[in-house]
């Protein structure tokens, strides 16, 4: 079975090799029919710490690394700057 991989956005990089990555998904409700909007955070493993708040990045899911961790960057565009 293939491995999961999302895309979003880098919201912090506080800690030492992790980034916590919001992920955006859109969805029509059942019942009203209006289009929805739901993120949630993802924890993510990044060796080199090259990573910062406000990248596009893409996370593949993997084994457990530690007690929040289960996903790794695969790769990533960092925000331009103006």
């Amino acid at each position: 079975m293939p491995k999961r991989t999302l895309q979003g956005v880098v919201v912090s990089d506080k800690q030492a090799k992790t980034i916590v990555v919001r992920v955006d998904r859109r969805f029509t409700h059942p019942i009203y029919k209006k289009t929805i909007r739901r993120s949630k955070n993802y924890h993510a493993h990044d060796e080199s710490n090259q990573f910062k708040p406000g990248d596009m990045v893409w996370i593949e899911e993997s084994k457990p690394i530690s007690k929040l961790k289960r996903w790794v960057v695969i790769r990533g565009e960092h925000k331009k700057s103006a």
